[in-house]
């Protein structure tokens, strides 16, 4: 019998990509049609990645934020209702339908969060992993363009090996003029079995950036330098975190544990900034993988941050995080 697999299944009339390995245990599942979410993350049958009991049907149709949904072409909020990139301001279409609003009337979290526009490239398995890459053809989409002019297409790949769940992000700019790169994640996690109030987070960061009403950062930080993990029994966290503490290959490791379970998830180096979203009363941690802090676009036109990293004209801007399940 094979280690690994990788398929096509149904789940509620849903086509999704299921990615496992056997001996240990380990099983992902993937919605394409709703934002090439991975919905689950399992061990042993125990999900880590929270739902909140929604299937992925549930997930697309009440655009419900949960699983690991892309933040895409911008991560977050924007302020104002534009952008700058190369020598230009690009505005918003309020007509247009398509953009996500917080409470206070800021557009946030991109266009792609629930997108059916995914199509699969590549579902195989091999010797020692297996791994599932979708495509999203921005370009092709008027609705898309209009918000973001940058002709682009990405190619999303989970990647099951070793028992880690690596996801990998490619971006090919078509465009003439190089694209900023603002993207991120909102992974939700859980610790199955274990109440919130006895999980702990890590989280290397020495910084943590000051935030004005709006929820947008001031381009101020304080000091952060917690001297052990944090117990969400007395901590609720929704805080962007900057100046990461990395290893010797230039990744920084954040995690969640309690009743002998433990998650980690580990981020490239060209993920710099970490929003941790950790709300009262809710069983879920989210560890959040960002190119650049919330409105960096316009905070670095502002001269209060650098500018963004960006995909060269005619080129590719690629980067992974990787998600591990102990106990």
């Amino acid at each position: 019998m094979a280690a690994f697999i990788a398929e096509t299944t149904t789940l509620d009339g849903m086509e999704v990509l299921r990615l496992r390995d056997q001996d240990r245990s380990v099983q992902v599942t993937i919605a394409p049609s709703a934002g090439n979410n991975a919905v689950e993350f399992s061990l042993r049958g125990q999900n880590y990645m929270f739902t909140g009991g929604l299937s992925p049907v549930e997930v697309r149709d009440r655009k419900r934020l949960c699983g690991n949904p892309l933040l895409a072409p911008w991560a977050n909020r924007l302020l104002p209702s534009s952008f700058p990139a190369n020598g230009r301001t690009f505005q918003l279409q309020e007509g247009i339908g398509n953009l996500r609003k917080d409470g206070n009337g800021l557009p946030i979290h991109g266009l792609l969060a629930f997108s059916s526009a995914w199509e699969l490239m590549h579902l195989e398995a091999f010797e020692d992993r297996a791994e599932a890459t979708c495509r999203l053809e921005f370009w092709r989409y008027p609705e898309l363009m209009a918000q973001w002019p940058f002709a682009h297409s990405i190619f999303l790949t989970y990647r099951l090996r070793s028992g880690a769940l690596e996801v990998e992000t490619v971006i090919e700019n078509y465009a003439v003029e190089p694209m900023p790169v603002a993207i991120g994640y909102h992974p939700y996690f859980q610790l199955p079995g274990v109440p919130r109030d006895l999980w702990h987070a890590t989280i290397p960061a020495r910084k943590i950036t000051i935030l004005n009403d709006k929820l947008t950062p001031t381009g101020e930080t304080n000091p952060f330098t917690p001297s052990e993990p944090l117990a969400l029994r007395e901590h609720v966290l929704d805080n962007i975190f900057e100046d990461l503490v990395l290893d010797e290959e230039q990744r920084a490791t954040f995690s969640v544990s309690g009743g002998g379970r433990r998650l980690s998830v580990v981020y490239g180096p060209r993920y710099p900034v970490a929003v941790v979203y950790a709300p009262r009363g809710q069983e879920f941690i989210c560890f959040e993988p960002m190119t650049g802090v919330t409105n960096q676009l316009n905070l670095a036109a502002e001269g209060k941050y650098p500018t963004l990293p960006q995909a060269p004209a005619h080129g590719v801007w690629k980067e992974s995080y990787w998600i591990r399940i102990e106990g």
